[in-house]
């Protein structure tokens, strides 16, 4: 185990008991707090003490017995203690130097526990922790696995930087023979791929007229006879799942995940939200004619054209995309949901598996867990865009990221700079107002929405100058309304900032 490795042991160590004293203080907030002081000091490697150091002498009893396993220590005889009769005198004993109770961890007093019952949160979960230590300040079921939402990109963006890199970029090319006759379109998973004669929806995107150019240029006066589709990156069987609502792709706010589109499949490229297709390959490949007559290919409007696998050898035209940080800073503040499952499926396949949505939660597990130092050992990932019911993910694992998101660690800057920022920008441009109104450029965070669970995780920049981080769930039969919810207990949770309390 290496260093990094052995402290994140410990922190995750600590976690788990400050948790436990801050369930003890919520179910016994009377009663419990001595308890919780002798708990908090014995699981975090305080040492042997008595209960008495640290209640002091006007501790009232509470009633709640405190048990710690620690290696008995010989007693110490007092000062004033008779000596045993003896024919020959008992020296007086030596007084046992004893070592002070470590300090108790103060306790918090500000209680956001109003905010966190709101009805309109449903079923809550959550969780809040110290940015700068690690510890929960504040925790409600936020180790159970739970639906994200599209707060699941933000898991998605960090595993594309790690697997693939900020800089890399992805891209589509036409193969076949120099002396004409079959050519193929073959996809590499590139969504901005546009056949927009001006500005796509994603800025800077490569475009099918560069490629029906190249494609000219090779061929010269050659003459085309067939254009094969090639998607075959991943298995194109393997293009929704189950679980996601046909609404997202007739409303338009998700495409089939193929390896080939232009467009995001959009009707509209110029619009984030457009109704997408039921064949994306089809649609980029008569895109993909069209631009070939365009550019003056001999007999691409009458050639003939099926989806397969490219069979040529020879590239006679390639186009890229922006960056792998460019198209994270593009999907995150308008979540994206096809941009997220490309760099989902693209992660996998440059991992080594097959880019199917099966190989997703074994790759998160893996590089979440190395890359960032997660425990990911309970997470269930069936998309890289969150909108699977089946997604689940802990609170507390989500709110641990974000502390590397905020910390900028391992390319994760890129994550907080794309991320929504509460009352300014993207998703949240118009949230936190009125009364929440406090909190607003304080919070970066990604939202989340689906029928079943409103979602929001980032970090806060407290009001005490504290830095949080936080992943808040509402599941079950939540409307709009638990939105302004959540942006209320983010509000109380920016109020509060290190003295929250896990009340």
């Amino acid at each position: 185990m290496d260093e990094q490795s052995g402290v994140r042991r410990e922190r995750r160590r600590r976690r788990g008991a400050r948790s436990t004293v801050a369930r003890l203080l919520h179910d016994h907030p009377r009663g419990a707090r001595a308890t919780a002081a002798v708990t908090v000091l014995v699981l975090l490697g305080g040492g042997a003490f008595a209960a008495g150091a640290v209640t002091g002498p006007s501790a009232p009893s509470t009633g709640v017995a405190a048990t710690a396993s620690v290696s008995p220590t010989p007693p110490t005889p007092s000062r004033s203690a008779t000596p045993i009769s003896s024919p020959t005198p008992t020296p007086a004993p030596t007084e046992t130097p004893t070592t002070a109770a470590p300090t108790a961890t103060p306790v918090r007093t500000c209680s956001v526990a109003a905010a966190a019952a709101d009805p309109r949160l449903a079923r809550f979960e959550g969780a809040v922790l110290d940015a700068a230590s690690g510890d929960v300040l504040f925790d409600r079921d936020g180790s159970t696995p739970a639906r994200t939402g599209s707060v699941l990109k933000t898991l998605t963006s960090a595993v594309a930087l790690s697997v693939l890199g900020p800089d890399h970029r992805l891209s589509t090319r036409v193969t076949g023979d120099a002396g004409g006759g079959a050519i193929a379109l073959v996809g590499g998973g590139d969504a901005t791929l546009s056949a927009a004669a001006g500005p796509s929806v994603y800025a800077g995107a490569p475009k099918l007229s560069d490629l029906a150019a190249q494609v000219r240029s090779g061929l010269g006066d050659a003459s085309v006879t067939r254009i094969t589709l090639d998607a075959t990156y991943w298995d194109q069987a393997d293009e929704w799942d189950p679980s996601w609502k046909r609404t997202e792709q007739t409303i338009g706010y998700h495409s089939e995940v193929t390896a080939l589109m232009v467009d995001g499949d959009r009707a509209d490229p110029t619009a984030q939200t457009s109704p997408r297709s039921t064949d994306p390959v089809a649609r980029a490949g008569e895109a993909f004619r069209a631009a070939l007559v365009d550019a003056g290919v001999v007999g691409a409007e009458t050639a003939v054209m099926a989806q397969g696998t490219a069979t040529g050898t020879v590239v006679l035209g390639e186009v890229r995309s922006q960056p792998v940080s460019t198209l994270i800073s593009q999907l995150l503040p308008t979540s994206d949901n096809t941009l997220a499952e490309m760099l989902a499926r693209v992660s996998s396949r440059v991992s080594g598996a097959d880019g199917s949505s099966a190989s997703l939660t074994p790759l998160y597990r893996s590089v979440l867990a190395s890359a960032y130092g997660l425990d990911t050992s309970s997470t269930t990932i069936v998309d890289g865009s969150g909108l699977s019911e089946n997604d689940a993910v802990p609170a507390t694992v989500v709110a641990d990221l974000m502390i590397a998101v905020a910390d900028r660690r391992g390319g994760l800057g890129v994550v907080y700079d794309a991320l929504p920022i509460s009352g300014r920008t993207g998703t949240l441009a118009a949230r936190f107002t009125g009364e929440n109104a406090v909190a607003a450029g304080a919070v970066h965070a990604k939202t989340g929405w689906i029928d079943t669970a409103y979602t929001l995780a980032g970090s806060i920049d407290a009001a005490d100058g504290t830095r949080l981080a936080f992943a808040f769930y509402a599941i079950g039969d939540v409307r709009d309304d638990a939105r302004a919810a959540l942006d209320t207990l983010t509000a109380a949770v920016y109020r509060c900032g290190g003295d929250l309390s896990g009340e």
